[in-house]
This record gives C-alpha cells, structure tokens and sequence, in this order.
C-alpha cells in the first residue's frame, strides 16, 4: 500500500509539475514589440511639448482672417494660433502657423484638413545648416531639417579624391598670389566700363545677415530678422561673406555688381537653425516688394518638402531669378540639394582655377524621377568655388570655398547682367528661363567632366551678355545636343551604344520657355531623321501637358526597332517641338517657338544574351520619403541612403567597370514580369529594399529554372534589433524616425530566393579578407542562412556586430565558432545563382575597397557558365544542406507601414513606360493575370501574396510547385536542392497564430504526458489485480 501511494503523490506531483510549467510558459509567451511612437516612453518634455504645423490656405488674406476663420471651423480643443511678428505681418498671406498637443492631434489635423479654403496641413521643418559637416555628426542627429555640410573654413584641407582614379589631387592654390579677383577671372571690368555695375537690381540674399555699418557694401537698402532672436546683425560670417562677392567694393576682395541693391534676408539663428515658416515668410515678403534675384546657399536631400518646394515654385513665378548652391557632396554622384535640383531654380556647381570640378562639388543626375524615369542634367552651370575671396564679418576679406561661395559668383553675374537690360524692359525681357538661356547657351563647355558634372559648363559673362543684348523671348531645350561622339561630356551615354531588343534608353532634357510663365506643347513633338537609317529609330515621348513656372521637362524614350538588330552604324536628326504661351500685354495673339533638340547616335548589332546584364532598379527605394538607413553602418556622419541607388549615381563607377569588361547593361524601373528574361544573360539585383509581386517571384523561378536566366544578388545588412536603436526622436516634426527597413530588405529577398533554397540571415558582419589575393573588406554585410547542397558556398572569419552576434563573440571561441558563409553559387535547373551578403564594395558611397572583381567572375559563372577554379574549388563545395531554422531567419517588421514607401504593397502592377514599349501598360510577359491581389496581413487592402510576420500571423515557407510529369526539373529536384525541396507547393499563405502557438504546444505535450502517465498507471493496477488472483488461486 505505500508503494501505491507512493506512486499516487508521484504522479500527481507530475500533474502538477506540467500544469503549473505550462502556466507558466504561457505568461512568458513572446509579446509583440510595440514601437508606435505613441507608445514608446518619451522624456517629459516630450509629451508636453506641442508640436507646430503650416496650415497652407488656397488664398492670400492677412493673418487675422486666417485665424478668425479656423477659430470658427475648428470645433476640437488643444490648438491655439501662432503669431508672427516680423516685415511679412503687413501684407496677407496665405498660411498659418498653429501648435496642436499631441494627444489630440489627429483629430485636429483631421478637422483642419477637411475645411474648403485650407489646401493641407505639414509639420513644420527646423532647418540646420551646418559650415563644416552635415546633419550627423559621430551619428546623431542635429536639431533641424537635414542639410548637407556647406562651406570650408578658411585655410581648409581642399586635396581630394578624384571620383574615378586612385590619384590624390591637390587643387589647394592661389590664383596669381591671390591678388587677382574672382570678377576679372570672368570679365566683369568690360562690363564695368560700360557702365553696367548693378545699378537699380534688387538682390535678396537669404542667409546669416549683414551688418549695417559694413564698410564694404555702398547699397544695404534693408535689412530684416526672420528668426526668434533680437539682432539683424551676422554674428557667424558667411552672409557677409556671401554679399560680397555679390556686392562687395573693397579692392582685395572685390564683389561682381557693386550698386547692387542688398536686400539681407536674416533666417538663420547664431546657432544656424532656421523654421520652415521663417522662411516661408521671407519668401512672402520678397515677393511683396518685388525684388529681382534671390540668391540661397543652402541645400538638403529632401525634395518632397512641400511647402517649402512649391513656395519656391511661387519665387520663380513671381518673376524671381533664383540661384542656389547644388551641394557640397562630392565627388559622390546622385547628390543634389533642393532647391538648386528643381529645373525653375538655377543650379550652381563648384570649379578650381584649373577648370576642373571642385572635389566637393555635387554631383547629377537628378532623382526625383526614378525609378520609372531618368533623371535631368544638374548642375546647371559651374563657377569657381574654391578659394574665393569675400568679405569678413566686419572688415577685412578672407577665403572660402564651396558650392555656397560659387552660387554667390553666379548670383553677382546675374545681377551684373540685369543691370544691363533697360528698367522699363527688365521684366518683359528677363526671367528664371530666359537668364537661364543666356547662362546655358553662353557657357564654357570643359574637356573632362560629363553633362552630370558641370552642366552646360562653366559660366561666361561675356557670352551671356552678347546674348541678352539681341535676346528675344522664345523656348529651348537644355541640353541641346545629345551626341554619342561627344565622350565623356555625354556620359552615360556615349558608354553604350544603342541596340535593337533593348530597354528604352531615357534622355530627360529641360524646356525653357522665355516667353512666359506658363506654356503649353502645341502637338506631340517630332523626330525628323537626317537619313534612311534614321527610320530604325523609334522615340516614345513624355511631357507635361503644363510648363510651370517657365520650365518643364521632354523625356525621350528611345529604341532600335527589330529590323535594325543587325544595323551598325550612326543615325542623326533633330526632334522639334512647338511651344506657346499667352499673349503679352499689347499682343494680338498667343507666343510661339519652335524647339531643336540634336540627336547623334551610334547603333551596333545586337548583342549576345551572355554579355546582356539587367539592372533592377525597381525594388529599390531611397530618402525620401521615409528613413532608409545607410548600408555601411560605420559611416556615422551620413545615416541616410539617399543617392538614388542607380547605375549612373552611387553605382556609376561599377557601370563604367562593366562597360570595360564588355557587357552591356540595361535598367528596369518595372516589375520583374515586365522584361523577357529569353534576352538576357543575368538578372542584376543590388541593395535592394522593397518587396516583390507574387507574379514576380513565379515568373523569376521560371526565368531561371526553364529559360536559363542568370540572377546576380548583393544584399546587405538586416537586422530588427540594430533598426530599433538607430531610431531617434526629431525634435522638428515632435515623432520616433524609425528605419523603415535594413540597408536591405531581406525577408523579401528571401521570399524572392526561396524557391533556389537560398536565405540570408540577420547578421551583421564585418572584416577584412582575401581570395585568390585579392582583398576584400565586408562593411556591414549579412550572412547566408540557408543554402542547397551541390552548390560552392565560402565562409571567412568575419565579426558579428549584431546585438546577439556580440554575445556569441564572447561566449564562443576556437573551433566551437563557426565562420559565416557569405558568398554561395548554384546551378539550378537552366539558369545559374550567385549570391553575396554585402553591397557597399559595388557603391561608390562609402566604400573602402571595391569587389568589382567578383562581380564580374559571378557575371561570367551566372551568364557564361564560366567557372573560376577558386570560387569552384572542391573545398567550398556543399555535400550537404546549409540549413536554418525559419524562426531563426529575419522577419519583418510590425510597427512600420511599408505602403507608404513601397511600389509593391497596395500598388498594382503594371508595366511603366521605362519598359519595351509592347508591354506598356500591362502586367508583362506571358503572365496569367490573376485579378486583385490577396491581402497582406497586417495592412487593410494591401496586395503581397504572401503573409508579413507578424505577433499575429506568420507564412509557412515557399515551396515547389509539382513539375510536370516526366520533365526534368521534377525529376532533378533532389539532384540541385539536395533533397531540402520535395513537397507541392502551397499557393496560399499558411497561417498559424504564433502568440499562444508555444505556450499550447506545451500544454498539448503536458496533455499527452498525463494521458501516458494514466495509461501506465492503469497497466499497473491491472498486473497487480492479475497477481492478487494468482496469489489468492
């Protein structure tokens, strides 16, 4: 009997044990990470702290009807008008500023943005102009708007790195001693005996201010404070120095138009902080008292800032000729500041006194338009920038260089070129177009630098002036000319000739419309072919169907037509377009011009599909709009990935290396359904961000399992617990900044890679290493997680930076750590993979060293089959599976709305015009169109195809499709996925709740323990019943 006792208490002390362990599992369950900034804990002053907004209205009135208006409209509380007491109170206006506590701001907002006569509602910007470094300093952000970094100081390092060799230059020199002027470097003195000095020209220079008893400046007719502090004086040095090389009249640091008329716009602080509503104000304000050129040396990324963009856009509307310094980011290319970037605006680069571009001088294209279009040619012009003398903050001149001083060189020579044109004429003859024409056309083209670079070339005063002197209002294209001859003022294009069976090759040029502020194209334009062969040129064009303010943009999309697949040779002609705007107050009827655009083009025999690379630039996305971090996390001072990630910026040198190694390379700014993968040899994907259609992951496991498509994939660095601490609270718009995704988005790429077998992991590794001697660093790369036998895959002893790799760095060492596979290639099926987990040795950025090398040893395996004995050696070949557990694999974030920032998620797919013209509109390629897409879990009406994971729900991993019967893929599975891949794939989203899935899986297990401890317990009781009646027979 003690024994049955004894097992009694046994068992129900195992009862309990499993009950009260899965209660306990269960409280300790995983809980969602909640990173709504809602809900995130904040200092106190955070959550007290109201934030401002620009309330923007459809009309001018003054700033009390505004206030009455929305006293009256708006019936929630928390709210309160801001006044504004500064010059622009006086006159109406046609925005407000209010402050809405946090706590109720939607509601607010909301309410607000409903009302008729408000056009919409922006958090107001703090901007923060930096002389010597940008918005990151070590890494964290300054208080403000992000700008880029701006002038040197005086007696600044100025060697740099050429952007396309390894040669250091050294471009740190005086020009004659520096005796002579920055004027007599462009003539201004023969104007000057003319008589032309500036006179009667109202110059509004926006910036740190001047003080009034300057003894440099003969004309200071106003100046005015925009800031919250009590002082129109420049306590830092650069509007001074600004003004005079504008203005200035002292004979060692003499200014282009000395009876300028300064008009100094104070915005900035002491602390060179400035409000979108300062400025926004001042705008107001120098539009009301009609001033004449606005000169601003400022600049940042952020081109979708609009109500500071189109408020430019009323500047120049307004009859104001703008200039602005296009950047201090060189040599890096897609580097541009707004507003120097924007067609209306004139763009100023930066040269030394050997004509050659400034090493800090931005560089184009544009990025506004990609990924569907092409980016236009900015800058507009350069002028010397580096060591130009100007005047100090009281009295005496001093040096300094940098796109802000060379936007002031321009700024002088326009002023000196109004003066010329009678007053009673200026407004009739002059504006943003027409003084960009006579810039433009009167330019300097340099020897060296492309159209992306140095614009039109560097400014000639002389030439301008000729051209004002006869000029009459009339339309133009810039750039001009397009001619494959004219290398490498034409890069890109002069790199790739034209072929038949390629993507469009885009050429985005500007309109100028001289004869008005808004225009019109009268009839689609036209291409008029110089000769026979001109026929096998087929142009597809975009317009505008408004030309406003004065500018507006003609992209061209160009093919070779079928039967010229076997064409060499060059086809010539000119395209035209007609152009007309309003008659002119005494005209009879509506302006008129006609506008050339030369085209000389060179044409060869289509090339193999081997030598055929295809560029993806559609999945990948930039800033803005939303925080896209940098790919080398140890870059500190650049936190933003914001170069436009294209084969001409960030990736231009990788281009050029590809050119040179004979392949020829397209992009595609569409869906993957959009292009025939039976043309090319290797499908490029390089840093990429955003997600993939469900059609595009079907179509690309067909492209390369049965069509033979190569796939080339650099990925980088992903990681949930690195994007959390790169978050930051901006003081500006009072909300969390969170990084929308990893300098890669690798739970797509997965997604994308799956069906291969392939998957990256989350670590972040860094560390030099070789092979076949050459030297590789990896800057911030991932790992590979999972890979399928029968492929070569190659680890090196890279350093794990990731929260949890830092961890196993101290707790493992020796033999039991493992090194990190990196770089894997795959024959699978037709087609051949090669992946790689790192990108910043492709971008020209950040790089340390480059892998161009690799590139194009994975180009030669991916296309030509091409095996190199290192990357082949018996040694990295896999006998067995790399495998990872799907839990273990990254996964996606929650807390972010990736709609906002995809081309992906809730968008349709649809081939845009950068693809084969016969495909335009449609979904692409042999695709069978399924109808709408299936939702994305965790987004109302959002269309992936595939479940985001989630607290909620999570997907089962891809799987194969059945091959059909008797085909050799089904046969071969085993064969290229080592046996990982032999079950049907599902089509729909497996869903499980992974909330309670553990905790239940636990409590099921406690169930079966209990139903296998009662069974033994009944075995036993019947043996000894058994044994009891052998005993009492």
């Amino acid at each position: 009997m003690k024994l049955l006792a004894g097992a009694s208490s046994s068992v129900h002390g195992s009862y309990l044990l499993v009950i009260l362990l899965s209660v306990f599992l269960f409280w300790l369950r995983p809980q969602q990470q909640n990173l709504n900034p809602e809900n995130v804990t904040r200092s106190e002053s955070e959550i007290e702290t109201p934030t401002n907004y620009i309330i923007r209205f459809n009309h001018y009135k003054p700033a009390e009807n505004h206030r009455i208006y929305l006293e009256s409209k708006v019936r929630s509380g928390g709210w309160g008008w801001i006044e504004r007491n500064n010059p622009a109170a006086k006159y109406p206006t046609d925005f407000g500023v209010l402050w809405i506590e946090e706590s109720g701001k939607e509601a607010v907002v909301g309410e607000i943005e409903r009302l008729e006569m408000v056009k919409d509602v922006n958090v107001e910007f703090r901007y923060q102009r930096v002389l010597l470094g940008g918005s990151f300093p070590d890494g964290k952000k300054r208080p403000g708007k992000i700008f880029t970094s701006m002038s040197f100081e005086e007696g600044a390092d100025h060697s740099a790195m050429a952007a396309t060799c390894n040669t250091t230059l050294n471009w740190n020199r005086h020009l004659l001693g520096q005796k002579t002027q920055v004027t007599s470097m462009f003539g201004a003195d023969v104007l000057w005996k003319k008589g032309y000095t500036g006179a009667k020209v109202k110059m509004a220079i926006f910036d740190t201010g001047i003080r009034s008893d300057h003894p440099h400046f003969r004309n200071i007719k106003e100046r005015t404070n925009w800031t919250n502090e009590d002082t129109l004086n420049d306590n830092l040095g650069h509007g001074t120095f600004v003004a005079g090389v504008v203005a200035g009249h002292n004979s060692e640091c003499l200014g282009f138009a000395s009876d300028t008329e300064l008009y100094a716009f104070r915005v900035f602080t002491d602390a060179q902080v400035s409000y979108t509503s300062w400025f926004l104000d001042a705008f107001n304000y120098a539009i009301a008292t009609d001033m004449d050129v606005l000169n601003l040396s400022i600049g940042g990324p952020d081109y979708l800032d609009l109500p500071f963009v189109e408020k430019v856009w009323e500047i120049t509307a307004s009859n104001i000729i703008m200039v602005s310094a296009i950047g201090n980011d060189g040599p890096l290319y897609g580097t541009l500041n707004n507003p120097a970037d924007q067609s209306d605006v004139i763009g100023v680069g930066g040269i030394d006194y050997d004509d050659h571009i400034a090493s800090f001088s931005s560089r184009g294209m544009s990025t506004w338009e990609i990924p569907h279009g092409y980016g236009r040619v900015k800058p507009d012009v350069v002028a010397y920038g580096r060591d130009i003398m100007g005047s100090k903050i009281s009295t005496g001149c001093k040096s300094l260089s940098g796109t802000s001083v060379a936007s002031p060189v321009v700024a002088g020579i326009v002023c000196l070129l109004v003066s010329v044109i009678p007053e009673a004429r200026r407004k009739d003859l002059l504006n943003p177009a027409s003084m960009k024409q006579a810039l433009v056309e009167g330019a300097a083209k340099l020897s060296g630098p492309n159209m992306y670079e140095q614009g039109a070339g560097r400014v000639d005063l002389l030439e301008s002036y000729e051209i004002l002197k006869s000029y009459h209002p009339r339309a133009s294209i810039f750039p001009s000319v397009l001619d494959y001859n004219d290398c490498p003022y034409s890069w890109p294009f002069c790199r790739q000739s034209l072929y038949a069976g390629a993507m469009p090759v885009i050429f985005n040029t500007t309109i100028l419309n001289g004869m008005g502020v808004i225009g019109y194209i009268e009839s689609p334009p036209t291409w008029h072919p110089a000769n026979e062969e001109g026929n096998l040129l087929s142009i597809h064009f975009k317009y505008p169907d408004v030309i406003w303010p004065w500018t507006g943009y003609l992209a061209l999309h160009m093919q070779i037509k079928e039967e010229g697949a076997q064409f060499t040779g060059e086809i010539e002609g000119n395209v035209t377009v007609i152009v007309y705007s309003p008659a002119a107050p005494g005209e009879s009827g509506p302006r008129r011009s006609t506008c050339s655009l030369q085209l000389k083009l060179k044409v060869i025999p289509t090339p193999p599909r081997a030598k055929r690379v295809l560029w993806d630039q559609f999945h990948s996305i930039k800033y803005p709009p939303g925080y896209i971090p940098r790919d080398s996390l140890d870059v500190r001072n650049d936190i933003l990935d914001w170069h436009g990630d294209h084969l001409h910026t960030n990736f231009h040198i990788m281009y050029n290396m590809l050119r040179d190694a004979g392949y020829f390379i397209e992009t595609l700014g569409s869906p993957l359904t959009c292009f025939d993968a039976q043309q090319y040899g290797t499908l490029l994907m390089v840093d990429l961000e955003d997600e993939y259609f469900p059609e595009e992951i079907e179509k690309l496991r067909d492209d390369v399992i049965n069509t033979g498509l190569g796939l080339v994939v650099f990925a980088e660095w992903y990681n949930v617990d690195t994007m959390v601490k790169m978050r930051f609270f901006d003081d500006n718009t009072r909300s969390w900044w969170t990084p929308v995704t990893g300098g890669a988005n690798i739970p797509a790429l997965n997604n994308l890679l799956a069906s291969f077998g392939i998957a990256f992991g989350d670590k972040i590794l860094n560390g030099d290493f070789s092979i076949d001697g050459e030297q590789s660093r990896y800057a911030s790369g991932t790992n590979i997680a999972r890979f399928p036998a029968g492929g070569y895959l190659h680890s090196f002893p890279l350093l794990d930076s990731s929260e949890s790799g830092a961890t196993q760095n101290l707790l493992l060492t020796g033999s039991a750590k493992e090194d990190p596979s990196v770089l894997g290639l795959l024959d699978i099926g037709e087609g051949r993979v090669g992946v790689y987990g790192d990108s910043n040795c492709l971008d020209s950025s950040h790089m340390v060293t480059n892998c161009y090398w690799l590139l194009k040893k994975m180009l030669d395996y991916t296309s030509s089959n091409i095996k190199d004995r290192v990357l082949f050696s018996k040694f990295s070949k896999r006998y067995s599976p790399l495998i990872t557990d799907e839990k273990q694999l990254p996964s996606r974030r929650t807390d972010v709305n990736f709609s906002t920032y995809s081309s992906v998620i809730g968008k349709e797919l649809i081939c845009e015009s950068d693809s084969r013209f016969e495909v335009w509109g449609t979904k692409g390629y042999d695709l069978h169109v399924r109808g709408r897409n299936r939702r994305l879990p965790g987004y109302r009406g959002i269309d992936l195809g595939r479940g985001l994971n989630s607290t909620v729900e999570t997907t089962r991993p891809t799987r194969w499709r059945p091959a059909k019967e008797g085909s050799e893929l089904g046969s071969s599975r085993s064969k290229y996925l080592g046996g990982l891949f032999n079950r049907d794939e599902i089509d729909m989203p497996f869903l499980v709740a992974t909330r309670w899935i553990v905790p239940a899986g636990v409590a099921a297990s406690g169930v079966l323990v209990l139903i296998g401890i009662w069974r033994i317990r009944q075995k036993r009781r019947r043996r000894r019943r058994a044994s009891g009646s052998n005993r009492l027979a």
